[in-house]
């Protein structure tokens, strides 16, 4: 019975290991410190880090991305000006 009961519990246990989030540990470590204010320093600390993972990445060039689109818009109209001069059902 010991074989059976081994066989069930340990891929239990390793599944119960990988779901838990790693955020959960850390916001428990801030919650048992004794004092205030170096506990509400620590939950600061957690929002500004997260917050900084949430924060979208800001594109390096605009004026290279402004002067893309001005040339794809330049093909484009080129394009349309092609697709015009083509006849359709002749």
């Amino acid at each position: 019975m010991d074989t059976i009961a081994l066989k069930f519990t340990l891929p239990a246990l390793l599944a119960f290991a990988r779901s838990a989030p790693p955020a959960a540990a850390i916001e428990q470590n801030c919650r048992f410190i004794q004092t205030k204010p170096e506990r509400e320093a620590c939950y600061k600390q957690q929002e500004d880090e997260l917050a900084a993972k949430r924060k979208p990445v800001a594109p390096a060039n605009d004026g290279q991305t402004l002067e893309t689109l001005r040339q794809m818009r330049q093909d484009d109209d080129a394009v349309y000006r092609s697709i015009n001069n083509i006849c359709r059902g002749c």
